[in-house]
């Protein structure tokens, strides 16, 4: 009898077993569908509704958009065009006054053989936020900047834009865009000087004011270090006192002066003639500029200590959230001026400007307010086991953890505030959604147009607001916010 151990009598497989399909229902479509769609009774149902309400939005609309009209001189010729192609009793939209009338839907009333500066300023507005907005992502840097570089010099070629001025233009922007590829941070040099920049393109008028602009930032630092040798809160002081005393008192008749001995200069363009969503990215872009700073402020300051600065803060805040905003715009149209010397022309923009900037930093305040409370008590401790004063603390440690758990608010707002630059139109100032639409609808060839305009205006809201949602979240996804 022959002897066998267990090794022997076991099975070993020579070979790999060839790998299976999954099965139908944990793979492809249907995994996705059960998955998002079906996965209970519950969003079984929400989603049968939903694409009943789909189906009930597409049935009633798709006509409409499938007739549509892109070629015709008014409201009239739409419909004979409709009539004539889909049969008597059709219906379909009227784009066509979008087509006509487009460059008032961008740039309000500004002179058409001058829309090569509002294309400029914008183009070069991407060259100033790609640095800060994108400092960490050569890449994705690369890809703003060049997309914006070529749509600008497009534009500008497709608008008749005088040669000097596109040759100016095209250095710029490709300049821009080889630097950030060698020297990033130096633009940020640009991304400072950009405010000054952009009035001067948008308005226009003496090259002197933003250099004496300019000036009196310098007489501040002048200041701020000339007193730093005796007090470091004195020079600050010092400092901020020397550049408002110039910009209040010297800087109109300094550029005054200097533009009659040596004219340098582009064609001025009143505020009046701004509008669409000319005026909207303006208005826009310098009240969420100006807004965040003014909000951080106001965030410590109700945060403080001392009981001055607290119930200030707070008195502000209160009474800036207590009203609409509609509220603000009227004083800084209408009563504004009773408290300005006799003669003042104090710009509307720039008084529109102020009043939603106001109103946006105290939203704010209370967004970033959240974030500061939202830090444990450790992190101030740690703040102060290091030997940091109050500013470095907040400047190294505390704002830049509470910005980050802010980043939802803050975008919030500023989308938010965005959206209410329509509020304009109610100061006399053409807005895109109703100042423009109202004026295109007063011409007897499209009186009657109606949905059309709203379309095309929410869709351009949209891309801009959506775009600033993504960036929200590209932004935590790249600060880790939920410190993973």
């Amino acid at each position: 009898m022959s002897k066998t151990s267990a090794r022997d009598d076991a099975y070993y497989r020579e070979t790999m077993l060839p790998p299976e399909p999954p099965p139908i229902r944990e793979a492809g479509a249907v995994k996705w569908l059960r998955e998002n769609l079906f996965s209970g009774p519950v969003n079984t149902l929400l989603t049968l509704v939903g694409l009943a309400i789909i189906w009930f939005l597409v049935s009633h609309f798709w006509d409409w958009f499938a007739h549509s009209v892109w070629n015709a001189d008014s409201l009239a010729e739409c419909r004979e065009i409709i009539a004539a192609t889909w049969g008597e009793g059709a219906r379909g939209a009227c784009f066509a006054v979008i087509r006509e009338r487009w460059h008032q839907y961008m740039f309000g009333f500004y002179p058409p053989e001058l829309y090569w500066r509002p294309l400029l300023a914008f183009g070069l507005l991407m060259v100033a936020l790609a640095p800060i907005l994108f400092s960490e992502t050569q890449q994705i840097r690369r890809i703003v900047l060049v997309v914006s570089t070529i749509a600008t010099l497009l534009f500008m070629q497709v608008l008749g834009v005088p040669a000097i001025a596109f040759l100016l233009g095209a250095i710029i922007m490709i300049g821009a865009t080889i630097l950030a590829e060698r020297h990033a941070g130096w633009l940020l040099i640009f991304s400072a000087l950009y405010p000054l920049i952009g009035v001067f393109l948008l308005w226009g008028g003496t090259l002197w004011a933003p250099l004496m602009v300019l000036a009196g930032i310098g007489l501040g630092w002048l200041g701020w270090r000339l007193v730093a040798i005796v007090s470091p809160m004195l020079a600050v002081i010092a400092g901020i006192l020397m550049t408002l005393v110039w910009w209040i008192g010297f800087t109109g008749e300094a550029a005054g002066d200097l533009q009659n001995l040596l004219p340098m200069g582009i064609t001025p363009v009143e505020s009046e003639k701004f509008g669409g969503f000319l005026l909207a990215i303006t208005i826009g872009v310098a009240g969420i500029a100006l807004s965040l700073p003014m909000g951080i402020i106001l965030a410590l300051a109700r945060r403080s200590d001392m009981f001055l600065v607290t119930s200030l803060a707070v008195v502000f805040i209160e009474f800036i959230r207590g009203v609409p905003l509609i509220t603000l715009l009227f004083v800084a149209s209408l009563l504004l001026n009773y408290f300005l010397p006799p003669g003042t022309n104090f710009d509307i923009i720039l008084r529109v400007i102020i009043m939603v900037t106001i109103f946006a930093a105290a939203y704010m305040a209370e967004v970033i307010r959240g974030g500061l409370a939202a830090l444990p008590k450790g992190q101030y401790e740690a703040a102060d086991s290091l030997g940091l004063d109050y500013w470095k603390a907040q400047r190294l440690i505390i704002l830049p953890q509470a910005l980050k758990i802010s980043i939802p608010g803050i975008v919030s707002t500023f989308i938010g505030m965005f959206k209410d630059t329509t509020l304009v139109t109610f100061v006399g100032l053409f807005d895109p959604l109703k100042g423009i639409s109202d004026f295109v609808r007063a011409n007897f060839a499209w009186k009657g147009i109606y949905w059309e305009p709203f379309i095309f205006t929410g869709a351009i809201f949209f891309i801009i607001c959506f775009s600033m949602s993504r960036y929200s979240m590209y932004l935590e996804r790249r600060l880790q916010r939920d410190n993973r």
